[in-house]
């Protein structure tokens, strides 16, 4: 087929037809040649503003402002304080995880979904199971030689009840939790 296409090819330069690039052929209702773009998904489509990288995207919005000051606080509280506490509660099950914030790596987890909680419980969402998802992860993370973490509540979230209930296990079965209200 490709063999083919090429000999008619040679064959219509040999004659002496003129042929004419894509973007220059006309359009079909006028005589007017329209241009096609430089490029269909070209590398420079892809590029950055500052026209380098191209084919990577950035997730993280752009500031307004690139010479803006960053605190010390801000550079290095992640390393200062470098262990979160993240609690989710929802109608079925409570779950607890202690992450590191410069690796992203989840140190120590526990939730009443895990089978070894849940044949204990009566009730995997009531204030007993949150007490005793709090002292299990107390028990991960000191395996895991973790002492300290931060804790920030999500802005649906009050500090009362079952969360209340899951720090305060975790300083009771001895991991010191700085918490930040807003």
């Amino acid at each position: 087929m490709l063999r083919l296409a090429c000999r008619k090819l040679r064959a219509h330069m040999n004659s002496g037809v003129n042929i004419r690039p894509l973007s220059q052929i006309s359009g079909f209702h006028s005589s007017q040649t329209c241009l096609a773009p430089r490029s269909f998904f070209g590398v420079e489509d892809f590029l950055d503003d500052d026209n380098s990288r191209p084919y990577t995207y950035q997730k993280g919005k752009k500031s307004k402002n690139p010479n803006k000051h960053v605190s010390f606080k801000q550079r290095t509280v992640a390393y200062m304080e470098p262990f979160t506490l993240d609690v989710f509660i929802s109608k079925r099950f409570v779950s607890a995880s202690i992450t590191h914030r410069v690796t992203c790596k989840q140190v120590a987890v526990a939730g009443t979904n895990s089978k070894d909680i849940k044949a204990a419980l009566r009730s995997r969402s009531d204030i007993p199971a949150c007490l005793s998802v709090g002292r299990i992860l107390s028990d991960r993370a000191r395996e895991a030689d973790v002492y300290t973490a931060s804790y920030t509540p999500r802005e649906r979230d009050k500090f009362e009840g079952k969360i209340r209930a899951v720090v305060q296990s975790l300083i009771d079965n001895g991991i010191d939790i700085k918490i930040y209200l807003d």
